[in-house]
């Protein structure tokens, strides 16, 4: 009997914890962003590429900023977005180089990932 309303109890808790505001009904975009190359001549053995640490992205759809997020140390970035689609750029233009703009669709209740590469113009 013990067991059976130990059973009630923690479905009960389970369901009532999955309504709401969770995690779990969360979506949006997260993923990396990196810079290259950092130097004028890539050397085997040597990283010719870098985590692009503090760029700030920024998130539009049908043409209407929603969103912005700045990169961490190590480039990556997670930002919270309605399911839609949208198109990422940098909020710094680039005299040479930079980040194509992209297009990404967000799914209800998911996380899309979506790695960025940032061109220095180092030739």
């Amino acid at each position: 009997m013990r067991i059976a309303i130990a059973l009630v109890v923690a479905s009960i808790a389970l369901a009532v914890g999955s309504l709401g505001g969770s995690a779990a009904t969360q979506s949006g975009i997260r993923g990396t962003v990196i810079k290259g190359p950092t130097t004028p001549v890539c050397r085997e053995g040597i990283p010719c590429s870098a985590p692009a640490a503090g760029v700030v992205l920024v998130f539009a759809r049908n043409g209407v900023e929603v969103a912005r997020s700045k990169t961490l140390p190590n480039g990556s970035f997670r930002v919270v977005l309605a399911p839609g689609t949208y198109v990422v750029r940098t909020l710094r233009k680039f005299p040479i180089g930079g980040m194509h703009l992209r297009a990404v669709r967000v799914l209800k209740g998911r996380f899309t990932v979506a790695n960025f590469e940032i061109d220095t113009g180092i030739r």
